[in-house]
C-alpha cells in the first residue's frame, strides 16, 4: 500500500505543526483507517532496499549485488568489481583497459580508498598523512555557482606522481580535545581536526582558496539514491522554514556537465554531483587521474608542466565499456537488511529517531519510479534516511567552503542505511565528513545549526534514553 507524495507531504506539514519534536503517540493517521505518517515512513523497514535487499552481516555486508539481480547481470557485476578493486598502471602498459593512471593522484584503485566498498578514515597516528580523504579545494565560485580550481593545484590535492611526476603535497590533521557533558553528568570529550599541508610543491595557494577534507563513503545503496524523483526530493525543501519547526533544508542546484542542464545535486558530502555516473566519472579524474567522456582532460594546472608533459592516452582513458561495467558495479551494491526489529531498545530508539526530530532529516522513505534502463532499481521502497538536502549544521561542522548552492555550513544529510555495519566492513566506527566522530554518539553531539534541538534532545535525555537511540542507529 502506498500513498501520493502531495498526500505525505501534507501529512509532514501537518506533523511539524504539532511542534519540533512531536511525540510517537501524537503521531497524524494518513486517513481514516490508514496508518500513522510514521509507521507508513518505516513500513517493511527490515527491507532497507526493497527487492534488492542482502540479508548479510560480516566484512561483506556492502559488497553483495542487488538481490534480484539475474544471473547474467551478476556476472556484470564481478566484471566491474574487478575494474573497482584492480590497481589502475602507467600508460602505455600491456595490461589493456587498465592502463592510464595519473600523472597525479590520490589512489591507485577504487578500492584504495573504498576497501570492501566500505568507509574510509584520518590515520591512527596523526603523524601520518590523509590516504583515504581526500582534499578539495575551489578558489572562489563562478557566477553560477561552479567552483574555480585553484591556480597551481586544481581542484583536488593530489599527493603522488608518476615517475617524473612531483606530487602536489600531503595533507594532515592537527587535533584538539572539545570536552562537554551531558545531562545527568556524564562527561565526554569531542575531538577537532584542523586541516594541515605540508611540502606543496608549486608554491602557495592562492589566497583566496579554501580547503576541505572529505572522508571516503560507503559506497553501497547509490544506485537506488541515483533513482529518487527529481521532484519528489524538491518536495522535501522548506528553505524558509514555513513550517516553523527549525528545519530549512534545500536543494542544491549543480550543472550536469554532459547536458549542461541545471539540476539537483545527489552525491559528495555537499550534494555536488547530479547523477551516479558523473559522480564516478569525477572520482575517476580526482583521485586517480583517469580521463572518461564526462571528463576528458588531464587535472595538469599550468605550473606543473613535467604534469602537462607526461604521457596521454589519445582517448579518454577509461572507455565507455569499462566506464559502463564499473557503472553497472556501483549501481547495484545493495544495502544490507535490518537487523534485531524486535529488540526492546530498538523499538524505544526508533520512537525516540522520531521524537528528537532525526527523521525529519534522515528522512525514512522513498519509493523509486520505475526505470526502464535499470529495471531491478525501480519500483522500490526505500529507507535510506536521507533526503538528499542541503542543512545548516552549525559552526561546528562548518568547513567555510561554498560550492554551488551550498554555503560553508550546509552538507547533505548522510544516508543511515548499513550504517551499523560499518565496524563490520571498516574496521571503524569513525563518523562525519572528517572522521572525527568516534562512535554514534560523537557524530551526534557534533551536531549543530538546523540539528541543534535534536543534539539537545539526545544530550539532556538519561544514559537509558541515549544508549536506546544508539541501539536503533546499529540496527541500521
Amino acid at each position: 500500500m502506498a500513498w501520493h507524495r502531495p498526500a505525505r507531504l501534507t501529512t509532514l506539514a501537518t506533523l511539524a505543526l504539532l511542534g519540533a519534536c512531536p511525540t510517537v503517540e501524537g503521531d497524524a493517521p494518513l486517513g481514516a483507517g490508514e496508518p500513522t505518517f510514521h509507521e507508513w515512513m518505516f513500513e517493511n523497514e527490515e527491507l532497507s532496499a526493497g527487492d534488492t535487499t542482502v540479508f548479510v552481516t560480516g566484512n561483506q555486508s556492502y559488497s553483495l549485488p542487488s538481490r534480484n539481480l539475474s544471473t547474467e547481470k551478476r556476472r556484470e557485476f564481478f566484471v566491474g568489481n574487478s575494474f573497482f578493486n584492480r590497481n589502475w598502471v602507467t600508460a602505455p602498459a600491456s595490461t589493456e583497459g587498465r592502463d592510464g593512471l595519473g600523472p597525479t593522484f590520490h589512489a591507485r584503485s577504487c578500492s584504495g580508498c573504498h576497501f570492501l566498498d566500505g568507509r574510509g578514515r584520518p590515520p591512527a597516528n596523526p603523524a601520518d598523512p590523509l590516504l583515504t580523504l581526500v582534499v578539495d579545494i575551489n578558489a572562489g565560485l563562478e557566477a553560477d555557482g561552479a567552483p574555480i580550481d585553484d591556480p597551481a593545484y586544481g581542484h583536488q590535492l593530489q599527493p603522488y606522481g608518476l615517475d617524473g611526476v612531483p606530487g602536489e603535497g600531503f595533507a594532515y590533521f592537527d587535533w584538539e580535545e572539545v570536552p562537554g557533558e551531558y545531562g545527568d553528568g556524564e562527561p565526554y570529550i569531542l575531538r577537532k581536526p584542523t586541516l594541515r599541508v605540508d611540502g606543496l610543491q608549486f608554491g602557495p595557494m592562492s589566497d583566496d582558496t579554501l580547503m576541505s577534507a572529505r572522508v571516503a563513503r560507503q559506497v553501497t545503496g547509490m544506485g537506488l539514491l541515483d533513482k529518487i524523483d527529481q521532484e519528489d526530493i524538491l518536495a522535501l525543501e522548506d528553505p524558509d522554514d514555513d513550517d516553523g519547526d527549525g528545519i530549512s533544508g534545500r536543494a542544491n542546484w549543480v550543472t550536469d556537465v554532459l547536458t549542461g542542464e541545471r539540476v539537483v545535486g545527489r552525491f559528495g558530502w555537499k550534494a555536488t554531483r547530479p547523477t551516479l555516473e558523473e559522480h564516478i566519472a569525477g572520482a575517476f579524474l580526482g583521485d586517480i587521474g583517469i580521463t572518461s567522456a564526462h571528463f576528458p582532460a588531464q587535472n595538469c594546472p599550468t605550473p606543473q608542466v613535467d604534469c602537462a608533459n607526461a604521457y596521454e592516452h589519445p582517448e579518454p582513458e577509461l572507455d565507455d565499456s569499462t566506464f559502463g561495467r564499473v557503472s553497472q558495479y556501483v549501481h547495484h551494491l545493495a544495502p544490507p537488511a535490518r537487523r534485531d526489529l524486535d529488540d526492546d531498545d530498538v523499538i524505544r530508539g526508533k520512537e525516540l529517531f522520531i521524537h528528537f526530530g532525526c527523521v525529519k532529516c534522515h528522512y525514512g522513505r522513498f519509493d523509486t519510479p520505475e526505470v526502464a534502463a535499470w529495471p531491478e532499481l525501480g519500483g522500490q521502497t526505500i529507507h535510506p534516511f536521507t533526503d538528499m538536502l542541503l542543512h545548516d549544521m552549525g559552526e561546528g561542522l562548518a568547513d567555510g567552503q561554498p560550492v554551488w548552492s551550498a554555503t560553508g555550513r550546509e552538507w547533505r544529510t548522510a544516508p543511515l542505511w548499513g550504517i551499523g555495519l560499518q565496524q563490520d566492513v571498516s574496521n571503524h566506527l569513525l563518523l562525519l565528513h572528517d572522521g572525527r566522530a568516534r562512535g554514534f554518539a560523537e557524530a551526534v553531539l557534533w551536531h549543530g545549526g538546523e540539528a541543534e534541538l535534536a543534539r539537545e534532545s539526545f544530550r539532556l535525555s538519561d544514559a537509558s534514553a541515549r544508549h536506546a537511540l544508539l541501539r536503533f542507529l546499529e540496527s541500521l
